[in-house]
């Protein structure tokens, strides 16, 4: 039924509660595919760093910081997933990991659209009211933007309504 499945982790625990969701159903559906995906957002440098007791980056500097952050960033992602491949083992299915750059809803919407994914599997933190008002749920986003179906498993532990 499903042929390629993704699964969006941000390096929490929480997020990786999806794990054996995702390979009850890799192996009941005979899916092919699951690819592992963490979202790295480009690094933001305040105009002047001094105004918060930093050094001053302009220019070039700020640009070569960012350009550092930006890659020790991506990398330590690509380590964690890595991690997550190495660890699981879902018989007759190929495993993947994917570190993409940008917003994590969009990017992760724009990612299942581009690349043919036909299911997401991804935990949910289970915040509401002003918690999730101030903070947001990419659960949320990715659920009413993405074309396609949406599993989102809460979190052990969550209080529901709270």
């Amino acid at each position: 039924m499903y042929q390629k499945i993704m699964v969006p982790l941000d390096g929490s625990e929480l997020a990786e509660c999806v794990l054996p969701h995702v390979e009850s159903i890799a192996k009941g559906c005979s899916a092919p595919h699951v690819v592992f995906v963490r979202v790295v957002e480009p690094v933001h440098l305040p105009i002047t760093a001094a105004s918060y007791g930093g050094p001053a980056f302009t220019g070039e500097d700020a640009d070569k910081v960012r350009t550092e952050l930006d890659e020790r960033n991506k990398t330590a992602a690509q380590e964690y997933l890595a991690g997550i491949v190495r660890r699981s083992n879902y018989d007759g299915t190929t495993l993947q990991a994917e570190v993409i750059m940008g917003k994590p809803a969009d990017s992760l919407v724009g990612y299942a659209e581009k690349h043919g994914v036909d299911l997401i599997v991804m935990a949910t933190h289970g915040r509401s009211g002003v918690s999730r008002w101030v903070w947001g749920s990419i659960a949320d986003r990715i659920l009413h933007a993405a074309s396609v179906p949406v599993l989102i498993v809460r979190a052990p532990g969550c209080n529901p309504g709270v």
